[in-house]
């Protein structure tokens, strides 16, 4: 098989095809290193790629397979890493000086479990400075003059670029959907908890969360099912059984799905061919579509999400900063400073209206559907100087409830992302109503 034609195969088609034998690991891994090096140097996704060390996990992992031992769900499909989740073979760096030749002793657990199912990490991908608003190095794939967004940049333009099937990706705010979206892929944000956080930097603990990109609905479902699993040193961590995602996501809806259109507040700050185009969707789908208009709770959780997570970086990182001034950029300065003015009362409070306010979005999911609303502003904005604006992610990463952003649109030569939120712990839910929509428009 060519090489174009194993990168065009999907992460999921991929390993049925290894374990069928019909490929072997060396062929697909060499395919995404050969496109690595045609591509990255332009594109600059990568923080570290080893080339010889990748060729022998995949030359390990095709020694299992024919030996005829048992070989997991991902067996020999490559994996890019974002460069804040620890790798005992690869330094993880957090995009900042201050960390510069960190090499951690141990797999974060969500690298771990996807080793487990045989999985070959490919090489780590550039990141925004702590994962923050700090613009990386890293290009937009459709046009290099433009921003991939941030902070998980470089995973979602080496899936852009064809330079893996599969990344992980993290969301504070708005840094797994957003850059998706900016780059033309899928990107998946799970529930809070449903992915372990240990092994991975800490910016903001009620926010963080590790998410997944890949060019289908079906493959991020897959990668995030097998990163999920218990974990007692976070938090967070949800218990009960590992929902079965992939399975969920590819059943079939009896009838089409219901739709909340939420706007938000940020509506009439959305470029106006943003505007145009989720109009013209909306008008597509008809009566499956409902308007719903929230934009007080929307500005308010956007702002207590904002104060949370400003908190929380000053925290962490204040006294970090306090040793290290010359270290840091200026835009990772302000938001720790800004942290630092937060009154505890303010930080309460902006803690404890997650309550109130997942309710007034739990009400619109049982009376009127998936919500759907814009991944952003617009397409990814010209120039390197900012990652973009993620206001239409906010609210959904402070509430902890799943979204995914769907290639679905596209403006001036440039994708836009379709944004679907879910409830809570109905991840597989949230995915089958993307695939239904998916599949909808492609029938119309």
């Amino acid at each position: 098989m060519t090489n174009s034609a194993l990168l065009a195969l999907s992460a999921t088609a991929a390993a049925d095809a290894i374990a069928k034998g019909e490929i072997s690991s060396v062929d697909l891994v060499t395919a995404y290193l050969d496109q690595i090096a045609a591509k990255d140097a332009e594109i600059q996704a990568f923080q570290v790629i080893d080339r010889e060390h990748a060729l022998r996990q995949a030359a390990r992992a095709d020694t299992l397979r024919k030996e005829g031992k048992g070989i997991g769900r991902l067996h020999c499909v490559p994996v890019a890493v974002k460069d804040i989740i620890d790798t005992a073979d690869m330094p993880t760096e957090h995009g900042s000086r201050v960390f510069a030749g960190r090499q951690p002793e141990k797999d974060a657990l969500c690298v771990a479990n996807l080793r487990a199912a045989g999985a070959v990490i490919l090489g780590k991908t550039v990141t925004t400075e702590l994962a923050t608003l700090q613009p990386s190095r890293t290009r937009n794939p459709h046009n290099t003059a433009h921003t991939p967004g941030g902070s998980s940049a470089g995973s979602a333009a080496a899936v852009a670029a064809a330079m893996a099937p599969l990344a992980l990706g993290t969301q504070t705010i708005g840094s797994v959907i957003r850059p998706a979206a900016f780059c033309g892929v899928v990107g998946y944000k799970p529930t809070l908890g449903l992915v372990p956080r240990t092994g991975v930097m800490e910016q903001s603990t009620s926010l963080d969360t590790i998410g997944g990109m890949a060019r289908t609905i079906d493959d991020v479902a897959l990668l995030v099912e097998l990163m999920q699993g218990p974990d007692a040193n976070d938090p967070s961590a949800l218990g009960g059984a590992r929902p079965p995602l992939l399975a969920t996501a590819q059943q079939e809806w009896p009838l089409p799905p219901m739709f909340a259109f939420v706007k938000t507040h940020a509506w009439e700050s959305a470029d106006p061919i943003t505007r145009e185009a989720f109009g013209e969707l909306v008008e597509q789908l008809g009566p499956q579509v409902t308007e719903v208009s929230i934009d007080h709770t929307t500005a308010a959780g956007v702002e207590a999400a904002r104060i949370v997570n400003r908190v929380e970086l000053a925290a962490i990182y204040g006294p970090v900063l306090d040793r290290n001034p010359d270290l840091f950029g200026a835009k990772v300065v302000g938001m720790i400073e800004d942290g630092r003015r937060v009154s505890g009362v303010q930080y309460l409070d902006a803690l404890n209206a997650r309550h109130k306010y997942s309710e007034t979005v739990e009400d619109i999911l049982v009376n009127h559907g998936t919500i759907l609303t814009p991944a952003a502003l617009g397409v990814a904005p010209k120039g390197l100087e900012t990652t973009g604006d993620p206001v239409f992610c906010a609210l959904w990463t402070y509430l902890g409830m799943p979204a995914v952003t769907l290639p679905l649109l596209e403006a001036d030569g440039m994708p836009m992302g379709v944004q679907l939120v879910g409830a809570r712990r109905d991840d597989g839910r949230l995915l089958r109503t993307a695939n239904a929509l998916v599949k909808q428009l492609e029938q119309a």
